[in-house]
């Protein structure tokens, strides 16, 4: 959609930006802005069509009189900078008892974008803090949830492209505003937005491409870039350190498995801010799933790379941290990289594994293989990192898809302090998550008869919560623990809002806000 989204100094813009609420004209602080920018009478008689009736998304555009251009273009007015077109944009109903919601500004921010890269625009005021604090909706916040929208529908990924497709100019954007809280908000979500199309790009990647040696280098290059430590553990280190689960779902595959550790450090010398517990984050990283010899069906294999999304948005995650939030708690990511293929070294349904922390599998699906690798991490973290909180994310299950849809991601955290924090910040970032049980029947449902517990139960019954539960017998009793599964939300078939059809990202904003709260 655009090459390059900024955040622009003062200077002249091609389009203006203002807001309305359904029912009703502008505010008279966005009436002065339109005057002072020599929109006014165009702005006036644009609310006036029939289109403009503040929907939330709707975009009445309007070209701004001859008259009221300045004179000499690029020079500014008093009181403002002439702009070439003014754009309104509908915010939805108007403030009432439930309070306008700043993530409604998502969507308004996204169809204006869509609306400039229509008309070729490369430059815009945005002048809609003045509407939205009627609504008591902060400069900063409203600014971070325009500047993530535009930057998520900036994202293109067209690195596989070749001779046969025709190559798309796109052009770069240029943003600003007169409001400096809204300025500072826009340029923190346009970096969260950056950290997130990462992530997209590398989901996008295919699997001939993006192989567990990749995978393990992008880590290396972000740490390069970042000055975050990282440590790859592979070979004989997955002996030495009993990750069975990559070992064995990892052994049938040419493309070796690895442990991927990246550790930031809050920036300063001082020990009291690196010597505290870290949150640690923890991604399933499955580069591609065939299912092994349980093997998928009825051409189930397709997107199948994006199995590795859980670890894309943590990698993506970390990059936010490190540029853009900068938080004082150390934080740990550790990715759990394998590819599930099928070779006579592959493991089986009936193998029994033993994991670090003593306790045995019984396989009953390699198909379940997601698991067995984040088992592995979970240990770790338990054992090595004296964490204050383990986050982990998945796209674990398509149970979590049946109960869910598309419209949340699964969370399972049995404790209340980080459950809220979580769903905190979840909700700054817009992404929707819905609590699930985590009860000892559930638990339970995982025994074996031969060993402590199966990798899947047969019996479909509360599918996605076997996951969890699974995962739990590698969590530690004392460590606060949050699962995510995020098999229903992490791609999109829709070209709508601030996405279009492909990976999402999610979960990279939602672990980078935890980050700077917890």
């Amino acid at each position: 959609m655009f090459q390059s989204i900024t955040l622009s100094g003062r200077g002249q813009s091609q389009v203006l930006v203002l807001a309305h609420f359904q029912g009703q004209g502008l505010d008279a602080r966005s009436k002065k802005i339109a005057g002072e920018h020599g929109v006014a009478a165009a702005a006036e008689a644009a609310l006036k069509r029939s289109e403009a009736t503040g929907d939330l998304g709707t975009v009445v555009d309007a070209t701004a009189e001859p008259a009221a251009a300045p004179k000499g273009r690029g020079k500014a007015r008093s009181g403002g900078a002439g702009v070439e077109r003014v754009l309104i944009v509908g915010l939805g109903a108007a403030p009432g008892k439930d309070g306008f919601k700043v993530d409604s500004l998502r969507s308004a921010a996204a169809a204006v974008g869509r609306k400039i890269a229509a008309i070729k625009a490369t430059s815009a005021t945005v002048e809609v803090s003045a509407a939205v604090a009627d609504a008591k909706v902060d400069g900063f916040d409203a600014g971070v949830a325009f500047g993530e929208a535009v930057g998520l529908l900036g994202w293109v990924c067209d690195h596989f492209k070749g001779k046969g497709s025709k190559s798309q100019t796109r052009g770069k954007l240029a943003l600003r505003s007169s409001d400096g809280d809204f300025n500072e908000g826009l340029e923190r979500g346009l970096g969260l937005a950056e950290s997130t199309n990462f992530c997209r790009t590398l989901s996008q990647t295919p699997p001939n491409v993006a192989t567990t040696s990749w995978m393990a280098n992008e880590a290396k290059k972000l740490g390069r870039k970042t000055k975050m430590a990282v440590k790859v553990f592979e070979g004989s280190d997955l002996v030495r350190e009993k990750f069975e689960g990559l070992i064995n779902v990892g052994k049938a595959s040419e493309n070796k498995p690895c442990m991927v550790r990246i550790e930031y450090n809050p920036p300063g010398r001082g020990s009291a801010r690196r010597s505290g517990k870290p949150l640690v984050l923890v991604g399933k990283t499955m580069t591609y799933d065939t299912g092994g010899l349980s093997l998928k069906v009825n051409n189930g294999m397709v997107g199948m790379k994006r199995d590795k999304d859980g670890g894309c948005a943590v990698l993506g995650a970390m990059h936010a941290i490190a540029t853009v939030i900068k938080p004082k708690r150390r934080v740990i990511a550790l990715l759990a990289i394998a590819e599930n293929s099928i070779s006579d070294e592959a493991y089986r349904p009936d193998d029994v594994l033993t994991f670090r922390n003593g306790v045995t599998v019984e396989v009953t699906n390699t198909d379940a293989e997601g698991r067995l690798v984040m088992a592995d991490a979970l240990c770790w973290a338990c054992d090595k990192e004296n964490p204050a909180a383990v986050v982990d994310i998945a796209t674990l299950t398509g149970g979590v898809v049946v109960a869910l849809g598309s419209t949340f991601a699964g969370l399972w955290c049995e404790d209340d302090s980080l459950r809220g924090k979580v769903e905190q910040a979840a909700g700054v970032a817009g992404e929707r998550v819905w609590r699930l049980p985590l009860h000892q029947e559930y638990k339970d449902m995982m025994k074996s008869p031969v060993a402590d517990i199966v990798n899947s139960n047969p019996n479909r019954k509360a599918h996605p919560i076997q996951g969890a539960a699974f995962l739990s017998y590698f969590v530690q009793d004392r460590v606060p623990w949050c699962h995510l599964d995020i098999a229903g939300v992490h791609a999109t078939e829709k070209n709508a809002g601030p996405y279009i059809d492909g990976p999402t990202g999610w979960g990279v904003r939602t672990l980078a806000n935890l980050a700077e709260m917890l």
